[in-house]
């Protein structure tokens, strides 16, 4: 093709017609613009002219792709001075690409796990945990919630002599390690069975302390109370009959034969016609014991309806 035609006339060659092939091929445009394949001669051209078709604009930019000393190029042409605006070899572009997609992943799923990681679980006895997306907050954190006109309880015995006991009402947490109010034998909490409001509570150490002490709490208890007991490591070795009698007039059914380390959780009331639904007992037993020298930790929830006794 003679060099003495126009630039529009050397442009529009470009886009309608299929010249040899030369240092640089592959125009590429828009899939909009309708054009038969053709390649770019620009030992034969030069530089690409500055209106290579009259429908692109005059600052669109006209990439030529090729090779140089055999390393794959692109070159980017500004259609309206038709100099060169960037020199970029192909291999390099897909290694940054590649590069950004890693980057991008990791910052995404080190995200992710971290969200994921402080939404997990918090240790029970601590007293509060995370609730799932969409459940239900229920009272004491029971596994469902407690009908009107009822009251919800979670009692836990300690676990060994390591962890110590919980009482819960009304999702108030009565007593607990994080409290710092209990301690070892049995722990006790007392609450208005009309109310629920709390009206005391303490623990007697039933392995070295004074057992006349517990006889005394436990003889003033009056009707209308509810009772409300969790055992720690040992409430037994200074167990009583006059303990265990008085016990069993509240409505326990395994006051008679607790024993050393023995775990024991309870609910009751004073003078009740019938023994108590809520109670709990594992007997001290080297063959199982899920800890060493202790058998493991109960625990009772429940709901328990305003003045049923």
């Amino acid at each position: 093709m003679p060099r003495g035609r126009s630039a529009e006339e050397r442009g529009n060659v470009a886009c309608h017609q299929r010249p040899r092939a030369g240092k640089y091929s592959g125009a590429r445009f828009p899939p909009s613009w309708k054009r038969e394949e053709g390649e770019w001669n620009s030992e034969l051209w030069g530089s690409p002219p500055r209106a290579v078709c009259s429908s692109l604009p005059a600052a669109f930019p006209l990439q030529l792709s090729g090779t140089s000393s055999g390393v794959g190029v692109v070159r980017t042409y500004n259609m309206g001075s038709g100099e060169v605006v960037s020199l970029w070899g192909s291999g390099l572009l897909r290694f940054l690409a590649l590069i950004f997609a890693l980057i991008t992943s990791w910052i995404f799923i080190r995200s992710y796990i971290s969200f994921s990681m402080e939404t997990v679980r918090l240790p029970r006895w601590l007293g509060w945990s995370v609730p799932s997306p969409g459940a239900v907050k229920t009272k004491c954190e029971l596994s469902k919630p407690c009908p009107d006109n009822f009251f919800a309880f979670k009692i836990c015995s300690g676990a060994a002599n390591v962890v110590g006991p919980s009482i819960c009402f009304e999702d108030h947490m009565i007593m607990s390690p994080v409290k710092n109010n209990v301690g070892r034998g049995l722990n006790i909490a007392l609450v208005n069975a009309t109310t629920g409001m709390v009206l005391r509570q303490d623990y007697f150490d039933m392995y070295s302390g004074d057992a006349t002490l517990l006889v005394k709490f436990l003889n003033e208890i009056l009707e209308g109370m509810l009772v409300l007991v969790a055992s720690y490591d040992d409430p037994g070795t200074k167990m009583n009959d006059e303990i265990r009698k008085l016990m069993s007039n509240l409505g326990s059914s395994y006051a008679k034969q607790l024993g050393f380390r023995d775990s024991w959780v309870f609910l009751g009331a004073r003078d009740i016609k019938n023994k108590s639904p809520f109670e709990q007992y594992l007997k001290n037993n080297p063959d199982t014991n899920k800890y060493e020298g202790w058998p493991e930790l109960l625990e009772l929830e429940g709901c328990v309806p305003q003045k049923v006794f």
